[in-house]
């Protein structure tokens, strides 16, 4: 069941907000669930991963798509091809 949800932010945040759901093709209402559901689910992944990988996490920023050229550069790198 759908509740409805009121919060109070900046003005140009909403509207930005707004404007990446739009391009996005989605509505900010989705938007916000997402996030909030991403967030709750982390949580439960934290337990599971161990406090190592936690640190790792994020560290690498790849483009989208962009991962198989890190990759490979990467390993050209490692092993001097």
């Amino acid at each position: 069941m759908k509740t409805k949800l009121s919060l109070r932010i900046e003005a140009s945040l909403l509207a930005a907000a707004k404007e990446y759901a739009k391009n996005e093709g989605k509505s900010l209402s989705e938007m916000v669930e997402i996030y909030l559901a991403s967030l709750t689910k982390h949580e439960k992944m934290d337990a599971a991963i161990s406090p190592k990988i936690l640190k790792l996490m994020g560290i690498i920023n790849l483009e989208e798509g962009n991962e198989k050229k890190v990759l490979t550069k990467s390993l050209d790198t490692a092993y001097k091809r």
